[in-house]
């Protein structure tokens, strides 16, 4: 035990020798090639002088950045995250012109500017040095990762401890796609996992609930109930509000509201942790979590875990230069799609490459980050969801160059994830699985010239205004870079508390869109509508844009409405489909239940679905889109490791995110036996 101890301190005095070796001759060479830098005085020294300058100067900057830069990032956590990436080369200069200034000699000096690089190269090699020495070594690897977590490690009962498990959320990646990606080579470890006969992982699809996307699937998922979210955005009478499901404000909301219905604090409630998610699902740990993001307490941990991953400066700087390059890489490729005139495609100026970098850089790095730290910290379960590809498929489309960029990038953090379980004090299996997926297709407005919001106007006999403002997309990501920069919480412009009550509100979740009165306190009939705006329907119905549309009706109940006069009442659903039918199977039962939602809107609409190219029509501006029924968003999928049970019995179908979370549930059961909260005696019947 004693020689070991001795042996390991020895490797690591060795290792520490090596990177100072390597940083001081990195000095030297940046010393020789940067005019603004020199580690001499003007009349010159000895080479042994300048030698000793850089030994000196490498090693107060590597003290400086393993002592002072945690610091100042703790101190930093109360600027935005995303002006932290911003500074780290500011910061990392900083340290080195200070490093200088304590070199005895007091000859070096550096340009502010020149600073930056050089601190930004030293930092990259020294990490590059650091990670290079510890592949060979288990316990450094092991040490490395704990810095980077902010974890420490914990004390397990002596003996085989039971299995943990590791949710990892690829937000917006269909079950096909996933398929296709890891067919085609894009994510070679999904492949190996599901390779033939040596597969360690089943892959099944699942069916989303009419509202396809995330605020919906992951609230069923993490918490047993997704009930009354019609949509990813809503007006909700009672309240006269319009919720949004990645606010921080109406996320924190509609978790209480599932905890009240279940009676439980959710999936992750025994020893769980919580990561990069619109929700916490009862876990003890959670950080970069929506709904913890309005809370304005000291116990608000939602941005730790940005801490966890700068604390480290090689990383904070190997982060910033990967920013860097995605927002060039942004540049490049939608300058060369409008170069090309490619169709369909949306704009992506702005923020929206700096928006994308945050999600497919930042927010992926800092969440593995999170989740490599609870592994090794041997937390029972941990759930993280990962938003890169959903951002840049909104935006380029489903399927391309773009979003295979980003499958092969998520496919190295489940890598990853993997390599770190070879690592951790308990064993653990890994389950990945989405949300929902994407339908392509180009927008509504692109195809007709007017938006959803000017049809609904011009159906009530309302001025249409000659060019009708711009939809914004509401993609996830959006929700994690207000929160880190602790802007208003208002997604896209909505009117949350309408002040012209006449007039309607109209909302759009992807294809889904919501027409909503506000001055009438309660879900408006087919005959009120009628009533007050004769040709309203009729528009809505007729529009080629269109599939469907639900409405409430005296006489029916439920009535869905479609073109050339079809109405079906929802009890007829099953013998005549009638619009439905091109939507597929399960169809009838997912408009079923969200017609039983007290916050169902007045008109449900519903775009048209083309299902032999699997295309649909965005209300928002995204050429990849979900939140409706029609094609591929509406099909995610489970990778399950083959030594848990089957999520459902063969021939059966997986429908809806309650149905998963049940399934989760059992598989926790499975692996850690009766510590985990029982679900209510109707969903253990069920699961």
């Amino acid at each position: 035990m004693r020689g070991g101890r001795w042996r390991r301190a020895a490797s690591q005095i060795g290792r520490s020798v090596t990177v100072w070796a390597v940083s001081t001759v990195t000095m030297l060479v940046l010393a020789g090639i940067l005019p603004d830098f020199r580690l001499q005085s003007a009349d010159g020294d000895s080479a042994t002088g300048i030698a000793v300058t850089a030994a000196l100067g490498a090693g107060a900057f590597g003290l400086l950045s393993a002592l002072v830069w945690p610091l100042l990032v703790r101190l930093l956590l109360l600027v935005p995250a995303l002006v932290l990436g911003l500074l780290v080369f500011f910061l990392n200069g900083s340290l080195l012109i200070v490093a200088l200034r304590l070199v005895p000699s007091g000859d070096s000096e550096a340009a502010p500017e020149t600073a930056v690089i050089v601190a930004a190269v030293m930092s990259a090699v020294a990490s590059a040095t650091g990670a290079a020495l510890a592949v060979r070594d288990d316990d450094a690897y092991r040490r490395r990762l704990y810095r980077l977590a902010d974890r420490r490690r914990r004390t397990l009962p002596p003996g085989p401890s039971s299995p943990g498990t590791v949710f990892v959320q690829l937000d917006g990646v269909g079950h096909d796609v996933l398929r296709a990606a890891a067919d085609r080579g894009l994510m070679p470890t999904v492949a190996r996992w599901l390779g033939g006969t040596r597969a360690t992982h089943r892959l099944t699809p699942w069916r989303t609930d009419w509202s396809s996307q995330t605020g919906a699937s992951q609230l069923g998922i993490l918490h047993g109930s997704n009930h009354d979210v019609p949509a990813f955005r809503w007006y909700e009478k009672a309240a006269r509000e319009v919720m949004v499901c990645n606010r921080p404000t109406s996320a924190a909301e509609l978790q209480r509201r599932a905890v009240e219905r279940t009676g439980d604090g959710g999936l992750l409630g025994v020893d769980g942790a919580s990561r990069g998610n619109l929700f916490g699902g009862g876990a003890e740990e959670q950080a970069l979590v929506l709904s913890v993001a309005a809370r304005r307490r000291r116990e608000n941990r939602s941005r730790a875990g940005y801490f966890a991953y700068f604390s480290d400066p090689a990383n904070a700087v190997r982060t910033a230069l990967s920013f860097a390059a995605e927002v060039g890489r942004e540049i490049g490729q939608s300058t060369r799609s409008r170069a090309r005139k490619a169709r369909p495609r949306v704009g992506r100026g702005g923020l929206y490459p700096m928006i994308r970098a945050f999600a497919t850089v930042v927010e992926r790095d800092v969440v593995v980050a999170a989740v490599t730290g609870d592994m090794l910290a041997g937390r029972t379960a941990v759930y993280a969801d990962l938003v890169a590809y959903d951002e840049v498929a909104h935006h380029s489309g489903p399927s391309g160059r773009d979003t295979d960029q980003v499958l092969a990038r998520l496919d190295r953090a489940l890598a990853l994830v993997e390599n770190v379980a070879e690592h951790a004090p308990r064993p653990y299996r890994i389950v990945v699985l989405s949300d929902h997926g994407q339908s392509p297709g180009e927008t509504f407005r692109a195809r007709y010239g007017l938006g959803l919001g000017d049809l609904v106007r011009a159906g009530c006999g309302l001025p249409v205004p000659r060019r009708a403002g711009r939809t914004h997309s509401g993609a996830e990501a959006r929700s994690a870079v207000r929160a880190a920069l602790r802007r208003p919480v208002e997604e896209g412009g909505e009117q949350h508390r309408p002040t012209r009550r006449s007039e309607p509100i109209v909302l759009a979740s992807g294809n889904l869109g919501l027409v909503s009165f506000p001055d009438v306190p309660h879900r408006m009939t087919r005959e009120e509508i009628d009533a007050r705006h004769p040709a309203l329907l009729t528009t809505l119905a007729n529009h080629p844009g269109v599939g469907f549309l639900l409405v409430r009706s005296e006489r029916h109940g439920g009535l869905v409405l479609g073109a050339h006069g079809a109405q079906i009442p929802l009890d007829r659903l099953d013998d005549t489909p009638g619009p439905l039918e091109v939507f597929g199977p399960g169809a009838a039962d997912a408009v079923r239940r969200t017609h039983s939602f007290p916050n169902t809107a007045d008109i449900m609409v519903n775009s048209v679905y083309d299902p032999a190219d699997g295309e649909v029509l965005a209300f928002e501006e995204q050429i990849g889109s979900h939140g409706g029924l029609g094609g591929a968003q509406g099909e995610p999928f489970l990778l399950s490791p083959l030594a848990l049970s089957a999520p459902v019995e063969e021939g059966a179908h997986l429908v809806g995110a309650e149905q998963v979370h049940r399934v989760l549930r059992r598989w926790l059961r499975e692996s850690n036996g009766p510590q985990v909260p029982l679900a209510p005696p109707q969903d253990q019947r069920a699961a």
